[in-house]
């Protein structure tokens, strides 16, 4: 088995806890909290989660998301999580992202890079290369044991006497019509 890519767990921790983030924040601005300001703070900072993480897999090479720095996603999440936590509603989200805050950090200092997975260029066989020689037996063929030479018993067999020459039976038969 490889080793595990601890982004992409990261990528995942931090895409669940905004989505948590702005649920929290819906019912915190909602339920008319003294402090709504903090509701509508982790409504914000889970839609920008969600826009930084959600499109990991859809990135072209190159591209500016893809020079974000891994220390500096592990910052920029515990920063983000600290204000959402002084609410009952958000502190989910807030440990959420702070867990996947420090997977992050624990990425970068892993060494782990992001690329693109691209699919590899399917190599076409060449028609006439890989057909040496036409099959000789038309469709449907009988199983390789089958096509074998018959041997002299078998042989026998398949002509319809029995292998080794005539047989005699031990029991005498007698046929009366009664």
């Amino acid at each position: 088995m490889g080793q595990i890519e601890w982004a992409m767990w990261a990528n995942e921790q931090a895409l669940a806890s905004g989505l948590i983030l702005i649920t929290g924040g819906i019912v915190a601005t909602a339920g008319r909290f003294t402090q709504w300001y903090f509701g509508a703070y982790s409504i914000v900072a889970g839609v920008f989660v969600c826009l930084l993480e959600y499109p990991r897999g859809k990135r072209k090479k190159g591209s500016t998301m893809e020079r974000w720095n891994y220390y500096v996603r592990a910052v920029l999440h515990l920063l983000l999580s600290v204000p959402a936590g002084f609410l009952l509603a958000t502190i989910l989200g807030t440990a959420c992202l702070a867990i996947a805050s420090g997977i992050y950090l624990l990425a970068a200092v892993r060494g782990e890079q992001w690329t693109p997975i691209e699919p590899k260029p399917r190599e076409r066989p060449q028609i006439g290369g890989t057909i040496k020689q036409p099959p000789s037996n038309p469709p449907p063929r009988p199983p390789a044991e089958a096509r074998k030479k018959p041997s002299e018993e078998e042989a026998a067999v398949a002509a319809g006497g029995p292998p080794g020459g005539p047989q005699v039976n031990p029991i005498p038969v007698t046929d009366e019509v009664v």
